[in-house]
């Protein structure tokens, strides 16, 4: 009896071998291949409209300081350092161009209209514009 434990370990061990087999490592390649083409496009599209609301977000943030500039100034007719200066110093980023200059301010003195500029980086997308001031009606 001794002699048959003896024999059943020794063929328990030759059974058990590492790693895996080429079928195993092709299921699992199958696997992730299927998995990054379903979730790549649709990480890729949020990131894409995380940018465009971020955007859209600094933009109104602008916007604020452009009416506070406004009213403590008397116009709209400035320049976009004197805003960074209403701000902290700091104008926000534009994720979509990826930088503090990727909007755009147009001014007639009593009316204003604040937007993000598109870039490379959000697609086809349309900004919101933030108008302030008076038409003179």
């Amino acid at each position: 009896m001794t002699g048959m434990s003896h024999n059943m370990t020794i063929n328990t061990r030759r059974r058990h071998r590492h790693g895996f087999t080429l079928i195993e490592l092709l299921v699992g390649l199958l696997i992730l291949g299927v998995l990054s083409n379903v979730a790549l496009p649709a990480y890729i599209t949020e990131v894409i409209a995380a940018r465009q609301g971020s955007a859209n977000a600094n933009c109104r943030v602008l916007a604020s300081t452009v009416q506070q500039h406004a009213l403590q100034h008397g116009s709209y007719d400035t320049v976009l350092a004197d805003y960074a200066v209403d701000m902290g110093g700091a104008l926000p980023t534009n994720p979509c161009t990826g930088t503090t200059t990727g909007f755009t301010i147009t001014d007639s003195g009593t009316q204003c209209a604040v937007v993000a500029s598109t870039g490379t980086n959000c697609g086809t997308w349309t900004p919101i514009t933030f108008t302030l001031g008076y038409s003179g009606e």
